[in-house]
Order: C-alpha cells, then structure tokens, then sequence
C-alpha cells in the first residue's frame, strides 16, 4: 500500500513508519519538525516538511503521493499546553486535521488511520480498565479536542465515504522519546534524570496511575489497523494500571539510583487513575500487547543509557 503518515519524524510516528517499511510498503512521511526529529526519519520513506494548518501545502503532498491510506498521528498532544493555550490546541489538531481529511477525500484516500487518546477522554474513570463505551468527559482541551475530531471522522463517512479506523492510545513509552521533554513523558524523563544522577520529580503524590504500552506494540497496532476495524474505535492499551511510584522504583532499580524522589504539585488537566480495556482490539484487529512492563522498561533504560552518554555535559 502507499501510505502517508503524518507526525512520522516523531517518537511514535517513526515506528509506525519503520513497521510498514518493513512489512513492505510505500510509505511517505508528513512532519512540521516542532517535535519530530530528523535522526528518526526512515531512510525508505520520503519527507515532506509541512505543517498541518498549512493548506495548500498539506493538499500538495497528498495530491502529489496519493496514498491510500493516511495514519494521522501529528499532533498539539500536551495536555498542560493545551490547557494554557486551548485556541493553540484546536488549530492543530482539529483545523490542521480537516485539511488532512479534506484533501483525502479529495485525493481519493481509502483510509484515515486516526491516532486519539485513551487517557485523556474519559476524565475520572468509572471502572478501571475503562472500555470504549465509557462516556467521555474529558478534563483537558487536548482531550476535547481529540474526540472532536473522532466526530469529524464520522461525519466523513456518512458524507463523503472515506473510511476510518480510530486507534485510543494509552500512555506510550519506548526508544527516541524525548527525554530533554519538561512535560507528559515519565519514562524517558526519570530513566534520563536517573541515569544522569539528577534529581528526579515527581507530580502530586505519586499514587497517580497510567496504563503503559511499549512502543514496539503501538505500532503492530498500525499494522493491524490497515486491513481491520473500518469505523471502529480500539483502546491501543496493556489494560494494567501502574502508579508513578511504583515506576520510579522499577527505574531506580534498572539505573541504580538511590536518591528518594522530590514531589511537585499535581498538574491540571491530569487524571488520577487510568487503564483502558483492550479486549476489543484483541478480537476485532487481532492484535495484543507483547512487551510486558518490565522487559520494555529495561529496553527503555538501556536506550536512554546510551543517549545519556552521548549528551554534552
């Protein structure tokens, strides 16, 4: 198939790109640069330099590749930025995201492979793992704006036929996150700070709780979503919660550090505790998570090890 994948220069978007690289197929990458990074870039996928709100440009390049299938996971996806800065928010990623639909449907795009959130929908959770079908009231303008765009998706199907697969990630963590990040990204943030002997913050109390998936299993989840769950929505999850503190230690652990944690304020917009059903991934995509916490944790460490090395002072 050829496919474009918006966000592929970013930490999730790039194993996407690798994955269907691999699996053989034609793949395009579609990136502003604000997040991604040129090291990440799959040398067998060609590179457009765009930004979603840029129209013209966005229309240019799926008029230009024609893909088939467009696996959209560029994305404003910091929910204290969003918070601060909603307007900034919904132009990215609801305005920028109907010029990508736009110009898929004008383009002929079969497929709209959709990258939303799990931990940010559905607020305080009712039961943990949450379902698909839990109602959704998120507590962040990053939140809001991703099931806006769900809708979108629908309303293009009804209208103009283009189908959609949307795929509700847990908290992903892996290989390439940004570690010099101040915000959203635990893993890489303490296995850095740890590995480099510096302090490490922690948000509220700690007790806090996350569903986390390795990246390596989001993106057999892409994989699987080509072919299957046409109009479906699928937690992209482990379905296990695991609190802040119960990852510091594993990470003290795998890094040697012995210093105890500092704590800040809890952030607004975050919730409290959070894991997301997967069942229904596992039946209708055929897919399943892999990577149990602790090996994926360790292949995180030993990543960021090899970063931290290679770091200026």
């Amino acid at each position: 198939m050829r496919i474009l994948v918006t966000g592929g220069a970013g930490f999730i978007g790039s194993h996407v790109v690798d994955a269907y690289v691999a699996a053989g197929h034609e793949v395009a990458v579609l990136d502003n640069f604000s997040t991604g990074n040129e090291a990440n870039l799959n040398p067998a996928a060609e590179t457009h330099r765009v930004d979603l709100r840029d129209q013209p440009g966005v229309e240019r390049v799926i008029a230009g590749f024609r893909p088939e299938i467009v696996n959209h996971h560029a994305a404003q996806s910091e929910v204290p930025k969003s918070v601060a800065d909603p307007g900034y928010d919904a132009h990215v990623n609801i305005v920028g995201g109907l010029n990508v639909l736009k110009s898929s449907t004008d383009n002929g795009v079969k497929k709209v492979i959709f990258i939303s959130t799990g931990g940010a929908l559905y607020g305080e959770p009712d039961v943990v793992p949450a379902g698909e079908d839990h109602p959704v009231r998120p507590l962040s303008p990053y939140g809001t704006s991703k099931f806006s765009f769900e809708q979108y998706l629908g309303t293009f199907k009804r209208t103009f036929g283009l189908e959609f697969t949307v795929l509700r990630y847990a908290n992903i963590y892996g290989p390439r996150q940004d570690f010099y990040a101040e915000e959203g990204r635990v893993v890489a943030i303490f296995a850095s700070r740890m590995l480099a002997r510096k302090p490490v913050t922690v948000d509220g109390d700690g007790e806090q709780s996350r569903d986390m998936l390795h990246v390596g299993d989001a993106a057999t989840a892409n994989l699987a979503a080509l072919e299957r769950g046409s109009g479906g929505i699928y937690h992209v999850s482990s379905g296990i919660p695991v609190t802040v503190n119960d990852l510091f230690r594993k990470l003290a652990l795998l890094t040697d550090y012995t210093s105890s944690p500092k704590h800040g304020p809890r952030r607004k917009g975050d919730v409290y505790r959070i894991a997301l059903d997967n069942s229904r991934a596992r039946r209708d995509l055929g897919w399943e998570p892999r990577v149990d916490l602790e090996e994926g944790l360790s292949l995180t460490v030993d990543y960021f090890r090899e970063q931290v090395s290679r770091a200026p002072a």
